[in-house]
């Protein structure tokens, strides 16, 4: 039988002829190639699209891998993205909590006094009005004057830049060596973690105070903000090294963090990628905390006259107040004493704040919207009770539980049925046994 045979007899049985079949597969190639030079999909679309798998341009068919690989963005598409992701996102979370927006504009007027409100107010200076002048007595003197007529405001909005440049140094410094000693030390284990928690361990039965006070005197510091800011927290940092260093023995372990050692990533790559992500908001609040301590530390050093007290310093107006017009058993200068014991205190508070609402951008738990009861239902406590069948009016509410063990699938109502029988048979054995 002959070739020509054969295929007359596949087309009357109905088949396809081999060469028109040929011909069909040589045009989709070529419609494939020229769409893709001319830079168009071409017939690159998903076969639950188009009915028919998508043709490559070696003939095959196109993975949705080589779809997803072949999608493009330009360099403002990626900045618009990263944008959304980095910073329009976390806003959102954070603006969406109270605590967050009061601390975000606490922290924000802050900053502006200490950058903007240095071309606004004039700087400080003896003889700039009368002497005393009480708090919200004139407009021109809001806060009042020392005892040289040198204005308060002025005071505390020049001081501000020194004292934002120490508390954010001592609280990067202190955090940051911390958080890199205990995550090192809490994921590589061995010689590595016995040396750095040796080091840690002699730092932390070091007292701060007296090593500040000794350092200074040393050291002679002319009060420059940022070294101030380092020696308060010299030895800040053990502490919190040997608290995460707890934490990271844990994250070690963990699934994902052993996928990324099995494909052979890097122990910086790691720690920065996997591990230090979840300490987020462990390492925030330490980082307010440091900061309050450096607030603190650094009012109380200069207060006491440890620091040097020439300059603008809120600690250093404080001592003025006591020690040249006796603040503390004077009502007519008792203003001077207050205006920075206040501008100390709001700014810790604002911290504090904006701390506790950043958690949610790092805590997916925590930033889950908790619905809030409407007035009727807080007007009426037994309106819920009668809402719900099969329970008593004025009964306490039942305990709702989370969303992952609220199940409602027949499989678990069945398995729920068979453990009360499985109980129920055992209690009667139990009983006929006795």
């Amino acid at each position: 039988m002959s070739p020509t045979d054969g295929s007359d007899a596949a087309t009357e049985n109905g088949g396809d002829d081999p060469n028109e079949e040929a011909d069909r597969l040589l045009d989709a190639v070529g419609a494939s190639r020229g769409a893709t030079e001319d830079g168009t999909a071409g017939d690159d679309r998903p076969a639950a699209i188009t009915g028919h798998d998508a043709v490559a341009t070696d003939g095959g068919t196109v993975s949705d891998f080589e779809r997803v690989a072949g999608v493009s963005l330009t360099s403002g598409e990626r900045r618009r993205q990263w944008f959304e992701e980095k910073v329009l996102a976390p806003a959102r979370i954070v603006w969406d909590d109270w605590r967050a927006r009061t601390g975000a504009l606490v922290v924000t007027a802050y900053l502006l006094m200490g950058t903007l409100g240095l071309l606004v107010v004039p700087e400080p200076s003896p003889n700039q009005g009368p002497l005393l002048v009480g708090a919200f007595r004139t407009l021109e003197f809001p806060l009042g004057t020392t005892s040289s007529g040198t204005s308060i405001l002025s005071q505390v909005v020049h001081a501000t830049p020194s004292m934002l440049l120490m508390l954010a140094s001592g609280a990067v410094f202190s955090v940051g060596l911390g958080t890199a000693v205990g995550t090192v030390a809490g994921y590589k284990g061995g010689r590595t973690d016995s040396a750095l928690m040796t080091f840690s361990g002699v730092a932390m039965t070091i007292p701060g105070l007296p090593l500040t006070i000794v350092l200074a005197a040393v050291l002679q510091i002319e009060g420059h903000p940022v070294v101030i800011g380092v020696l308060i927290t010299i030895n800040a940092w053990a502490g919190l090294a040997r608290a995460i260093r707890s934490q990271v023995l844990t994250l070690r372990d963990a699934e994902y963090v052993e996928a990324s050692r099995i494909m052979g990533m890097d122990t910086s790559t790691i720690i920065g990628g996997d591990i230090i992500p979840n300490l987020m908001p462990y390492i925030s609040m330490n980082f307010v905390r440091q900061a309050r301590a450096v607030i603190f530390g650094s009012v109380a050093l200069y207060f006491l006259g440890v620091l040097p007290v020439r300059g603008v310093n809120w600690g250093v107006m404080m001592n003025a107040a006591v020690n040249r017009a006796g603040a503390t058993s004077s009502a007519a200068a008792f203003h001077w004493l207050l205006v920075p014991m206040l501008t100390i205190i709001l700014l810790a508070l604002g911290l504090t704040l904006l701390a506790q609402g950043t958690d949610r951008v790092f805590n997916p738990v925590s930033a889950r919207a908790t619905p809030t009861p409407s007035p009727a239902t807080r007007a009426a406590p037994g309106a819920a009770a009668r809402s719900t069948p099969g329970r008593r009016a004025g009964a306490p509410p039942p305990r709702r539980r989370p969303r992952h063990e609220r199940t409602n699938t027949v499989d678990d109502q069945s398995d729920r049925r068979e453990w009360h029988r499985h109980a129920a048979s055992r209690t009667r054995s139990s009983r006929s046994a006795t």
